[in-house]
């Protein structure tokens, strides 16, 4: 499988983000743009894109086919797009504060450390509706890992279209999100024009 070894921080300064919205609490040093150079309307989609797939941490070709599926749905191919990555597997963890950042939330999945309705899922990219239940499986609960975790996103605010019962690491999806729910700092508008070239 393709993997990106950029260093996080690097890849935050180079698409202009915080690295917050990846789950590091470090600052990326900001460092004086080139004012001088014009940035073209195709690199400013471009760049919209990157900062998308960066995120939710989807490479270009599952990217695409979230794309074409988000045009074929009904409303606003960019609303469905942003709300169709807000709810893979992976993301439900991170958001729900399961894991410290969005890697590992994807890592933990990965192992089978979660269960979907009931049934384990180690599939980052799997899509849950309104109404699944998000939980840790039965037998890794008691793992201290999840505890050191509790500790670290405590704090972090869940957001609203999640249920979190985070004594029994549990997560209810109440309603898929809108995109004034998603804070994430991509202007879908411009994924769009870019691949309706």
């Amino acid at each position: 499988m393709a993997v990106n070894k950029t260093p996080i921080l690097k890849r935050c300064r180079s698409l202009g983000m915080d690295p917050v919205y990846l789950g590091y609490d470090k600052k990326s040093k900001r460092h004086p743009q080139n004012s001088r150079r014009k940035v073209s309307e195709y690199g400013l989609q471009l760049k919209e894109k990157q900062k998308a797939k960066f995120i939710y941490g989807v490479l270009e070709k599952p990217f695409r086919n979230y794309y074409e599926k988000a045009d074929r749905m009904k409303g606003q191919t960019g609303t469905n797009l942003m709300t169709m990555l807000e709810s893979r597997l992976d993301n439900i963890v991170f958001r729900a504060g399961f894991a410290r950042t969005r890697r590992e939330a994807r890592q933990l999945v990965d192992h089978k450390m979660f269960t979907v309705n009931g049934k384990k899922v180690n599939i980052p990219s799997y899509l849950c509706k309104a109404g699944d239940v998000i939980e840790v499986a039965e037998n890794k609960k008691s793992l201290q890992r999840f505890k050191d975790i509790a500790e670290v996103t405590n704090g972090r605010a869940t957001s609203e279209w999640l249920d979190v019962d985070a004594e029994n690491i549990k997560a209810t999806v109440k309603n898929l999100p809108t995109r004034e729910q998603i804070d994430v700092p991509v202007n879908e508008v411009l994924i769009v024009e870019l691949y309706s070239k």
